[in-house]
């Protein structure tokens, strides 16, 4: 008989929170998840950023889902993972920066969104709770100039200027890394970019993108690929 402590929970219910090694199993399977997604890719360079992500192929007569987001006027955002679970954060990024304008009469700033989301996610890796099968990207441009954010399921948030998620993640961050240049144009960051999925997938995909520059500071969608 499993011993109940102060708190009514069962001492018997941790394991199912951690791995052997200490890895928090639940995290671990929403990983998986979020690797079996489309391939999604960020870069950003000093003057503007861009997100992209592939389309995957739906039945037919059924149009694709929406994988480019505008949370607000000087942010978007993109996801790979379960579709429904990328809707359900970006629903609550778009709500935090309109309560953050509402409040302050101004605009959130990109790292205190990416703080935000990765708070919320973490909350459901300390709860008995599934975790957001989901890997969010976010673009943006505030005070501290042109901004680009990885979140994942567990919470972790990253700054930098190259991310891949989704579907061989690994092959599209080497070609990535690889070609990646400071001083590249849109259309050359954009052909990385669907070079990069291309790479990881095999094919030539179809590929949303939206992109955001430091000179008109407004984040857009780009004609699909």
């Amino acid at each position: 008989m499993s011993e109940i402590g102060a708190t009514g929970i069962s001492s018997n219910r941790y394991p199912y929170y951690y791995g052997p090694e200490g890895r928090l199993v639940l995290v671990d399977s929403a990983l998986e998840a979020v690797n079996r997604g489309s391939t999604t890719i960020g870069i950003k360079t000093p003057l503007f950023a861009l997100i992209s992500s592939h389309i995957k192929p739906t039945k037919p007569l059924v149009e694709p889902a929406e994988k480019i987001f505008t949370i607000d006027g000087h942010v978007g955002a993109t996801g790979s993972g379960y579709i429904g679970d990328i809707l359900q954060l970006i629903d609550e990024i778009r709500l935090a920066a309109q309560k953050h304008r509402l409040t302050y009469e101004s605009p959130i700033d990109i790292s205190s969104l990416a703080k935000h989301l990765g708070s919320y996610l973490h909350n459901y890796t300390i709860y008995a709770v599934r975790p957001q099968a989901a890997s969010i990207i976010i673009a943006g441009i505030d005070q501290a100039g042109v901004q680009l954010f990885q979140v994942d399921p567990s919470g972790t948030f990253l700054k930098g200027a190259g991310f891949a998620i989704g579907q061989y993640s690994d092959i599209a961050l080497d070609v990535i890394q690889r070609e990646y240049n400071a001083d590249m144009t849109i259309e050359q960051a954009n052909h990385l970019s669907n070079k990069a999925i291309e790479k990881a997938l095999g094919e030539r995909p179809l590929v949303e993108t939206g992109v955001i520059t430091a000179k008109d500071g407004y984040f857009k969608k780009l004609a699909n690929n």
